[in-house]
């Protein structure tokens, strides 16, 4: 068929249909799926396994308070529009009810059934239950009580002059009805809440030889909870967890101060609506009918779990000693950038050329030693940052701190309504304006995601503008377990910019044109829709044309109808989509050419790169956005261009062993249901370990040249 034959079959399809859409909450549940069946894979390391399953509880927590929060709340509102499928919220609520039942059920099957059995096979003993302990056990748990225990316990009686009191959002409780011992009056109930400045995880004497053993903290309250009611008698007690509706509402165009109006906000949170309840499963019926009375929560909206509330406590197991062989060895530290040597003149290597940094498997440090050097540097006049989220002791806020004392021009725009990172930012931000920095607290309806770093800096030539531009955040904490793309430049256009975007934020208006940065809400979003129609077009001509693109989640309708239009021109389309996917493959006629993997490995898949053939002549681009509406409608977003060959063939290598990885990949299939890569005939290809062994290898050689330039004679090198 021709190319106007093509087009006009195209132009038949209706891509838009709902039918071709898969909603986004059901679709983030299938990634939790793959984050738990990482925790039922017999081929990892006992301990991984333990990491994963905790993932998994932690994200469903998230997932309530954000997303089921906000579906209720339509419900509520009486809110009918459709969804991208076709669902109204409230048609998505049952859905995505029913399918986080089935997802707890599984996390508990793969805890008790799975789990706990090789833990005890490998001299670790869960004591689940406080009566299946031993005589010395009990003793040692009662004396752990009343001397680390039960000073900190607030025990909490409900009756006609205490009402219920306020149940903290993810706060872990013990309920109880007691009754007085003089056996008069009616069953009253009682509460008090597990603290959480205690560890969860205690650790027993050993009663058997080589086998250690742990109980949890609420077990050991429960044991002896009569202590805290001493006039009455236990008739039942149980633990329970509830999740409460955080997601902020700020009316930031009403707030005469946006950061005293967060810090309003934020204590409301822990009060929000109850929207979920964890229970035992066998917790006594006359105590769930009062919780769930007093909380005003739906039959549907409970938990009802065979196994401890709250599994997030299995990250803390991970860090039990002893048992390291049960954990993953492969995984090297970070290793430096070859590009930049200790102690080196960070400006003096930018200006041999811009140098990626391909994190963790490259170390974050030059991006803190890169502001540190500034802070320093009589030279440097100026420095502006963007700060999304950052670590709990954040070295670059040190930095930032040291260039305002030392008289720099610092202009540090702080995301406040980075979520749940909220009251962390007020913090840094109160103290980095103490200092002397200029804070710009976002702009009024957006959130300023971006990742940028401008320098400004006085040399023999005149003024040159250092810029660093990432897809991770300045946070030096997870930038050890999230994959991230940065990459250092001072390109005179990417520095003019960086300068625009920096005005911008700051109050001054858009500049009429830009170089090399795409910026959102601004024009982002048709940036990528023009890549991919000039993808179109040139498979429609009988060209080359190829999209690869890597990203966190895929949701936004008018990018999946122009993948659709490619893919039906015959473009093919490699996606790489770590969470959520709306997109459905496989669609005769409309998907055919486009494949989906999702990589769920030791590290989070976090950077974000697309891929453009361009008939031979490639484009790459790196950016802090995905391709979801709230990244290219509602925040700052910057995609940059990735122009050095050097570079971009690094960037390709990345994706390309990504695209062939069969130990971590997902493949989404055309019933919309994701499976592991089927390895037989396959070469075992781990594309995490594999960048492991790539740093390491290049530094080993790096450090080799370096021993060879010192030991081997100058007159023989020349040889």
């Amino acid at each position: 068929m021709n190319s106007q034959g093509s087009e006009k079959k195209i132009e038949e399809i209706s891509f838009g249909d709902s039918k071709y859409y898969t909603n986004r909450e059901l679709s983030w549940i299938l990634f939790n799926k793959r984050v738990l069946s990482e925790a039922r894979d017999k081929q990892i390391p006992l301990f991984e396994r333990l990491k994963f399953l905790s993932i998994t509880a932690s994200n469903l927590d998230e997932f309530f308070m954000v997303r089921v929060a906000s579906l209720k709340d339509m419900v509520n509102a009486g809110y009918t529009k459709k969804d991208i499928a076709g669902l109204k919220p409230e048609e998505q609520l049952k859905q995505v009810n029913e399918a986080t039942h089935e997802l707890v059920n599984l996390q508990y099957s793969t805890y008790k059934r799975s789990l706990i059995p090789l833990l005890l096979q490998n001299n670790l003993r869960i004591i689940e239950h406080h009566e299946d302990m031993q005589a010395k056990e009990m003793e040692y748990v009662d004396q752990y009580f009343m001397q680390n225990v039960y000073p900190v316990l607030t025990p909490m009686a409900v009756d006609s002059s205490r009402p219920f009191p306020l149940i903290r959002n993810k706060s872990l409780n013990i309920g109880a009805l007691v009754r007085k011992k003089d056996g008069n009056g009616e069953l009253e109930f009682a509460t008090v809440q597990v603290p959480s400045v205690l560890p969860r995880i205690i650790s027993m004497p050993s009663v058997e030889p080589g086998i250690q053993s742990v109980i949890l903290l609420e077990e050991i309250i429960e044991r002896n909870i009569h202590r805290l009611f001493l006039n009455y008698n236990i008739e039942c007690a149980s633990p329970f967890r509830i999740m409460r509706n955080a997601d902020l509402t700020i009316e930031e165009d009403e707030a005469e101060d946006l950061l005293k109006e967060i810090e309003k906000q934020l204590k409301k949170r822990q009060w929000g609506q109850a929207i979920r309840l964890e229970v035992e499963s066998g917790i006594d019926k006359r105590l769930l009918k009062i919780i769930r009375h007093e909380l005003s929560i739906h039959d549907e909206d409970i938990y009802r779990i065979d196994g401890p509330l709250d599994l997030t406590f299995l990250m803390k197991m991970y860090g039990l000693d002893g048992f390291e062989h049960l954990k993953e060895s492969g995984y090297a530290k970070p290793q430096p950038v070859p590009e930049l040597p200790a102690d080196c003149d960070i400006f003096e290597k930018i200006r041999q050329g811009d140098i990626l940094l391909h994190h963790p498997y490259q170390t974050f440090t030059p991006v803190v030693d890169f502001i540190r050097q500034a802070a320093r540097d009589p030279e440097v006049l100026a420095i502006k940052q963007t700060l999304y989220r950052v670590s709990g002791n954040s070295p670059i806020i040190a930095a930032l701190a040291l260039a305002a004392e030392n008289g720099k021009q610092v202009s540090v725009l702080v995301e406040l309504k980075a979520r749940f990172d909220e009251e962390n930012n007020i913090v840094w931000a109160k103290m980095l304006e103490k200092a002397g920095c200029h804070v710009i607290y976002g702009l009024v309806g957006l959130k300023t995601h971006s990742k940028i770093t401008l320098i400004v800096r006085r040399e023999e030539d005149g003024i040159r503008r250092y810029v660093h531009l990432g897809t991770g955040n300045y946070n030096d904490a997870t930038a050890k377990l999230y994959t991230d793309i940065g990459m250092f430049t001072c390109s005179e256009t990417i520095g003019e910019d960086a300068t625009a975007v920096f005005n911008m934020l700051s109050g001054y208006s858009e500049p009429r044109s830009w170089n090399k940065l795409s910026l959102a809400p601004l024009w982002l979003k048709d940036k990528f829709l023009y890549l991919i129609g000039r993808e179109k077009k040139t498979a429609l001509a009988g060209r080359q044309a190829h999209i690869i693109a890597k990203m966190n989640s895929l949701c936004d309708k008018d990018i999946i109808k122009a993948l659709y239009e490619a893919s039906a021109a015959g473009v093919k389309i490699d996606l790489i989509i770590r969470g959520i996917c709306c997109l459905k493959v496989g669609i005769p006629g409309v998907s055919e050419n486009i494949s989906v993997r999702s990589l769920v490995g030791n590290f989070l898949e976090h950077s974000r790169i697309f891929y453009f053939e361009n008939d031979g002549m490639p484009e790459i681009y790196c950016s802090s956005a995905d391709w979801m509406p709230r990244n290219l409608q509602r925040r700052v977003e910057i995609l940059f261009p990735v122009e050095s060959q050097s570079l971009k063939k690094k960037i390709r290598h990345i994706l390309d062993c990504e695209l062939k990885d069969t130990v971590k990949a997902h493949l989404l299939k055309p019933d919309g249901v994701y499976e592991k890569v089927d390895k037989r005939g396959k070469l075992i290809y781990n594309s995490q370990l594999e960048f492991t062994k790539e740093a390491k290898a290049e530094t080993e050689q790096q450090e080799w040249m370096a021993q060879d330039r010192i030991f081997i004679p100058e007159t023989h090198q020349e040889s």
